[in-house]
């Protein structure tokens, strides 16, 4: 999408020449990072551009959203999903205001909503005050989109007295309504984090509560549309509207327990496995509040399986630090899943060579080396960046769990107990760097747990590792 923005007054809607906006998919990062920075100047460029249809229904059926949050700047979301928009892009306005009625105007622009990106529409906003509230509203042709309310972070270095921060993770559509959402509204949140598995592959459940359209999710249109079918859930729509959220991926947004370039085990099996991790990828980036920087390769980086750097961490003053990590995308395969399985397993350990095996990785060598510069930025005693509160947002359960009473083991091969040696490198870096109050979130695993992280899970009477805590799972449906 192409982005242009200008405080008021506004005098014109304008938008990218055609041949500009073809040269697009040739850009590389860099350029397309100084485009969607664009949001932040006053682009005037020809009107001749402007493709605006008439809609016979309203094309946000999706809502809005925002996302990627920062102390000046903030993304936001929507997609146009409505019949007949066929292949032309279609110019989209937006509006940035101190007020719901939208009479004290803050910034202003317009967006490209393109086919080959599912007609959605990223708009990263720039040059806001720090610390505050605004609403936001799409505009295309005569049709306007629901109010969202989003905000800006407090500056790295402010002091804050609180963050309310919510978790979620594991909509599973046929396994309940998403009404804790409408719970969390009841909060006054000032973000959410969503951990992984925004949607499931699956057809359907036993005993399900509804049942979601179409069959397995294997396409870029499959995903699309299972994307859409989550997003049409009304208390899913209006808590994306209430505040900005912080999203990371795991599996289920592309194939059950798959890891890295290598499937996992449900639905049937296609004979391109990366083919169809570049198209599910890809759908995310067109559903999700996200940055175009997180595009790697640019937009047709898509199309090739390009990584999609998702990880980051943003402060909220000088309260908490909020890390999202990315386990699924870098990971070494499963340990030891018995042969003729793919994915996840529960196993006997010590009948497994390869579980201590120092070279396995779940977050991959080059994550694990920024996160470990992270924790030493945060927990430098001397540094203005130190956080009081240092939250993790992950995918899966960080402390060991044992399937198994009395002696011996039984632990998953795919969460952290499945990759030892590399949660050690994890927890001996918090030790390293006197990381201060960490916390670890967590999904997965369709259960509620709070416990502490274990120094040495060896030892029965080791302490818990500079009391890291951990909370696991917060299911949106049920």
């Amino acid at each position: 999408m192409g982005v242009t923005a200008c405080r008021r007054p506004l005098p014109a809607w304008r938008l990218p020449s055609a041949r500009a906006m073809s040269s697009m998919d040739r850009m590389d990062r860099r350029a397309l990072i100084r485009l969607a920075a664009a949001g932040a100047t006053c682009l005037w460029l020809p009107r001749s551009a402007w493709s605006q249809p008439r809609f016979a229904s309203n094309p946000f059926t999706l809502g809005v959203a925002s996302g990627s949050p920062t102390h000046d700047s903030v993304v936001l979301w929507t997609r146009l999903n409505v019949a007949g928009l066929g292949r032309e892009p279609v110019t989209v306005r937006w509006e940035v205001a101190h007020d719901d009625q939208f009479q004290q105007m803050v910034h202003s622009g317009q967006a490209t909503a393109r086919h080959e990106l599912a007609h959605s529409v990223h708009a990263e906003v720039a040059g806001l005050d720090a610390d505050r509230w605004y609403f936001y509203r799409f505009m295309a042709g005569e049709a306007i989109s629901a109010v969202g309310r989003t905000r800006t972070f407090p500056e790295p270095h402010a002091h804050v007295a609180r963050l309310r921060l919510a978790y979620a993770s594991c909509q599973r559509w046929e396994h309940g309504y998403f009404s804790a959402y409408r719970h969390m509204r009841e909060e006054n949140l000032d973000a959410v984090m969503f951990l992984g598995d925004y949607i499931y592959e699956y057809p359907n459940a036993g005993r399900a509560v509804r049942t979601p359209t179409g069959g397995w999710v294997l396409t870029l249109d499959d995903y699309r549309q299972r994307y859409a079918l989550h997003k049409s859930d009304a208390d899913l729509q209006a808590m994306h509207a209430a505040c900005p959220w912080l999203v990371t991926w795991d599996d289920h947004e592309v194939q059950n327990d798959y890891a890295g370039l290598q499937a996992g085990d449900s639905g049937t099996e296609v004979p391109n496995f990366a083919a169809r991790r570049a198209a599910a990828y890809q759908a995310f980036y067109e559903h999700m509040p996200i940055r175009a920087s997180v595009l790697t390769k640019a937009f047709a980086g898509l199309a090739t399986g390009a990584e999609m750097r998702i990880y980051g961490r943003v402060a909220y003053g000088q309260l908490t630090s909020l890390y999202l990590l990315d386990d699924r995308q870098y990971r070494d395969a499963q340990a030891c899943t018995p042969v003729g399985k793919s994915g996840a397993a529960t196993l006997n350990p010590a009948q497994c060579a390869a579980w201590d095996d120092p070279r396995r990785t779940l977050l991959g060598a080059q994550q694990e080396h920024w996160l470990e510069q992270e924790f030493s930025r945060s927990g430098h005693s001397k540094t203005s960046q130190r956080a009081v509160w240092n939250v993790v947002g992950q995918q899966s359960v960080v402390g060991q769990r044992d399937f198994k009473t009395g002696p011996g083991q039984t632990l998953w091969n795919d969460g952290w107990d499945g990759y030892a040696p590399a949660r050690q490198r994890l927890t001996d870096a918090l030790q390293k760097h006197a990381v201060a109050n960490p916390v670890f979130l967590g999904g997965d695993v369709h259960e509620n747990w709070v416990g502490h992280v274990k120094a040495d899970y060896a030892d029965v009477a080791s302490p818990p590792d500079r009391d890291v805590r951990q909370r696991q799972d917060g299911r949106a449906s049920g």
